[in-house]
């Protein structure tokens, strides 16, 4: 189906139906993405202030066909929230949409519109006592539509699991306006076909999410971290199983984090305090999450010590106070900036079975080498075994430098996930740049009934057309 774009008539009759101020022009933050490479377009924006406007919104553009991009919060990295070729769409924001509806302490619920952003969550779910778990470095900005838009990943998932398995219920508003009332708090509900996990991670192509159930957590009664220099990936990973033996569910996250890393905020950023007088080649973040009763940092300094006497780690320190514990964290967040101040070449989102994960580290590493010098930045959540595998050009050369290498770089270390059985869209999601990927790697069972399910819940694809499958980016009437 063809699709017309979000021309003045289109708007004017949209105007008519909606109240005062919530079409307006569309400002340079809708157009871009974090990492600057592609630039967007769009004949206005829309800001609805409940979830029937949003039905209104979608109705109209159903009818007349116009492609609707859904926003968030804008922190995307892989341009699902940027129409860059096609029609001119209408972009769809909720930021207007913030509310906190409820918290139902007793259930261990909060549902939350789709615009609350990620921190003004968490900080709601602290005043109730309570924890909502996801966290990530663009908490201050991401909102929770778009978080559970994208299956939002995280430095939690170790414990908690990823945006998916803390959500028990939905509001969405479906392509033709109707509203799916899906609000529900409940564990258990076997009532046919499960919309809810359809809608998570389908990164608005089959409807908008304007609120959530979310899962609560009881606070941690005691929290601990502490970084720990180890030998090799192979020592992390041995380290993460002697933890996991000794401290299970306590532990709530595992991050690895390389010498390249700590190097590029030495550069870049050196108001970050680093713990250790020299960069360690490899190191790993443990953060623990223990109840009343239990000391976390004897748990670490008893984790240290047997970690020592089997040969996994060198070095290490413990975090005597928040303050220090934050610095640790201050050290794992500031990465991805420090990153994007030098510019990789090329970014890579990958998860891997755990036992593999160093066999990988291993040979991409001289795969890439057959193409060029680079330096590689790895680190990630290695207890979820998503890494974050970045290449950059070597000091003296710039990004432009390798932009004609870009593609060899990726499919070098995308080739090599797939092959050995990973994925290369582990917690950002497919949007716009993975399409090709998707068409790569997927299933191609997976790709038909995906495809299948888009036409008929939007057969006339007005959803953001072009982001998860490239073939629905429609073109002009």
């Amino acid at each position: 189906m063809k699709l017309f774009p979000c021309d003045q008539a289109f708007l004017d009759r949209l105007a008519a139906d909606l109240p005062d101020g919530t079409l307006r022009t569309a400002e340079a933050h809708f157009l871009e993405e974090p990492r600057g490479r592609w630039r967007g377009q769009a004949g206005a924006v829309a800001c609805p202030r409940n979830t029937d406007e949003v039905a209104a919104i979608l109705r109209a553009a159903n009818q007349a066909k116009v492609a609707v991009v859904p926003f968030g919060g804008g922190t995307g990295l892989v341009g699902g929230q940027v129409a860059t070729g096609g029609v001119m769409p209408l972009i769809l924001s909720l930021e207007r949409m913030r509310a906190i509806r409820s918290v139902h302490t007793s259930e261990n619920v909060m549902i939350a519109e789709a615009g609350a952003i990620l921190a003004d969550v968490q900080k709601a779910a602290e005043d109730a006592d309570r924890l909502f778990p996801l966290s990530l470095a663009s908490e201050g900005s991401a909102r929770i539509g778009g978080l559970l838009a994208t299956n939002a990943g995280g430095v939690n998932v170790l414990r908690y699991g990823n945006a998916r398995d803390l959500v028990l219920g939905l509001e969405v508003v479906m392509p033709d306006g109707r509203i799916w009332n899906g609000l529900k708090r409940l564990r258990k509900d076997n009532t046919g076909y499960d919309l809810r996990n359809l809608m998570v991670g389908s990164e608005g192509t089959l409807g908008v999410i304007t609120a959530a159930s979310l899962r609560l957590f009881a606070r941690p009664a005691r929290q601990g971290s502490a970084l720990m220099v180890v030998n090799s990936p192979d020592a992390a990973l041995s380290l993460l199983a002697l933890a996991q033996a000794r401290l299970s569910e306590g532990i709530s996250a595992f991050e690895l984090i390389g010498g390249m890393g700590l190097d590029f905020l030495a550069q870049t950023m050196p108001q970050v305090r680093q713990p250790f007088d020299h960069q360690p080649e490899w190191m790993v973040l443990i953060d623990l999450g223990l109840p009343q009763g239990i000391d976390p940092s004897a748990a670490l300094e008893d984790l240290f010590a047997d970690a020592l006497d089997a040969g996994l780690v060198s070095d290490g320190v413990i975090a005597q106070n928040t303050g220090q514990r934050a610095e640790f964290w201050a050290v794992r967040e500031s990465i991805p900036e420090a990153n994007r101040h030098i510019g990789a070449v090329s970014s890579h989102d990958i998860s891997l079975p755990l036992s593999v994960v160093p066999d990988f580290i291993d040979r991409a590493g001289p795969a890439l080498a057959s193409i060029d010098t680079f330096r590689v930045n790895c680190f990630g959540h290695l207890g979820d075994g998503n890494l974050h595998y970045n290449v950059f050009p070597v000091q003296g050369r710039s990004r432009a430098d390798h932009e004609h290498q870009r593609d060899s770089i990726k499919d070098c270390v995308h080739d090599l996930v797939h092959a050995m059985g990973g994925s290369v869209s582990a917690e950002h999601g497919i949007g716009r740049l993975k399409t090709g990927d998707l068409e790569k790697y997927g299933d191609p069972v997976k790709l038909a009934a995906m495809r299948a399910i888009k036409h008929a819940l939007d057969p006339n694809g007005i959803m953001n057309p072009g982001a998860v499958l490239a073939d629905t980016e429609m073109q002009p009437e």
